[in-house]
């Protein structure tokens, strides 16, 4: 059953997850992944947020078995609106499947929420545990060296429409990376419901591919394909924007 929107009620980060799919629009990275979706029979979404990649391939004809998992309540809410898959409340490194799918993805830059090695290094385990025998892990990340953070800024401000119709003023800031690559996110909301703005904090990692790679191999993964484009176009290291990721289990 569909959930009331009372704006009013609502602290920053779950506002932010209610407008996750109005913040993010169904694009060349959605249609990238739920190409390998629907052709694998058994897959694991993990980070799947709202739900929005396995409810699609369900709608596609997708027959097999999907499952989701996230950490974030108010994402996994409005995934369990719907019965297109099944749904988990879990980070990545608490995935405790062994051996029951043939493709993991990771999609919308998830991965750069995992913040130090150990992070990685756990949720890798557990996502290559939960493959079967050849399974292949789908990700990107933001490519570091495009500074993509440094135009998270509010002279950068855009607009959405909520599920009322009012229209909201969004805007980020954002901090310069630490020493191990992890930049602080605001993300600030200004709207009719409000005397102040509300802010959805957080955090993202951004990994150089080499240590990517590094992370991988220590897992029990290598790498299959790399792109920079969602067409599929090589990964330039100075100018892709993304590192998107095939790793064979």
């Amino acid at each position: 059953m569909t959930r009331t929107y009372d704006p009013a009620a609502l602290d920053g980060e779950t506002l932010d997850a209610v407008l996750y799919d109005r913040l993010n629009p169904w694009g060349a990275s959605d249609a990238f992944y739920l190409d390998l979706v629907m052709a694998a029979d058994r897959v694991l979404d993990v980070g799947c947020g709202t739900g929005t990649l396995l409810r699609r391939a369900r709608a596609e004809g997708h027959a097999g078995h999907l499952a989701g998992l996230d950490p974030d309540p108010a994402m996994l809410d409005q995934a369990r609106e719907s019965d297109a898959a099944e749904w988990r409340l879990a980070t990545a490194a608490q995935a405790s499947w062994t051996g029951e799918f043939d493709l993991a993805v990771m999609s919308g830059n998830a991965f750069q929420l995992l913040l130090d090695d150990a992070a990685v290094h756990d949720s890798l385990v557990a996502i290559r545990r939960a493959l079967a025998s050849g399974g292949r892990f789908a990700f990107d990340t933001r490519n570091p060296a495009r500074r993509e953070w440094r135009q998270w800024n509010p002279d950068h401000p855009y607009e959405v429409t909520d599920p009322a119709g009012a229209r909201l003023r969004v805007h980020h800031e954002a901090s310069e990376p630490d020493d191990d690559g992890v930049v602080t996110v605001a993300t600030v909301f200004t709207g009719p419901y409000w005397d102040r703005p509300l802010t959805a904090s957080g955090a993202l990692r951004f990994t150089e591919v080499s240590d990517l790679d590094r992370l991988l191999a220590a897992a029990g993964f290598t790498v299959a394909e790399r792109y920079g484009t969602w067409d599929r176009d090589p990964f330039h290291p100075n100018d892709s924007g993304s590192i998107i990721t095939i790793a064979a289990a």
